[in-house]
């Protein structure tokens, strides 16, 4: 197991599969999706798997996400309780989005009010967020969950680390929008 920052070189000739962690709000899609583009391959939003109509589960979203996952190229959103550890042995690269509480919970009020009001990325299985009073009635809003799951996400992703059983997969730690940026440019062009 091996602990990177922005600015350290990838240890990794060509790495083809990129997993991203973080917090609601953290950019987990985004820098997927940029990931993809710079790989060169179709990107899948994890949620597509998950998320029927309606807020229902997909039965086969597990198998979806496990055949995903054997193939040789992708990044995806480090995401599914149930999957997480398969996925994580297919990993090569864990990108971890390590950013500040305050920065992700700010970024999650913006894409709620943007997806309330029709702009934005829709939601997989043509779902819509919830009205935004519901923040004082639901204790699932995605901004509660976004705070309380802050430190949910930073202790599986020291847990991947401290348990090491995976000691071939890379693990970089991004705070902050400059680092994801400066990673990019640096360390991850010049990988593959």
């Amino acid at each position: 197991m091996l602990l990177l920052s922005h600015d350290d070189p990838l240890p990794l000739e060509r790495p083809r599969r990129f997993a991203v962690a973080g917090p609601a709000g953290a950019g987990k899609s985004t820098l997927a999706e940029r990931l993809c583009g710079l790989l060169g391959v179709p990107f899948t939003q994890f949620e597509s798997f998950y998320h029927a109509p309606g807020w229902t589960v997909r039965e086969t979203w597990r198998e979806d996400v496990l055949a995903f996952a054997a193939r040789p190229e992708w990044a995806i959103e480090w995401q599914g309780e149930e999957v997480r550890e398969r996925l994580t042995a297919r990993t090569q690269v864990l990108v971890w989005l390590d950013h500040p509480r305050a920065m992700t919970v700010g970024r999650t009020l913006v894409r709620t009010v943007k997806r309330r009001f029709g702009h934005g990325t829709p939601i997989p299985g043509g779902n819509v967020e919830g009205p935004l009073w519901t923040f004082f009635t639901s204790p699932h809003h995605i901004l509660k969950e976004a705070w309380a799951g802050h430190p949910t996400i930073r202790a599986r992703v020291r847990r991947v680390i401290t348990e090491n059983r995976h000691p071939d997969l890379v693990v970089v730690r991004l705070r902050g929008q400059r680092q994801v940026e400066r990673w990019l440019a640096g360390p991850f062009a010049d990988a593959v």
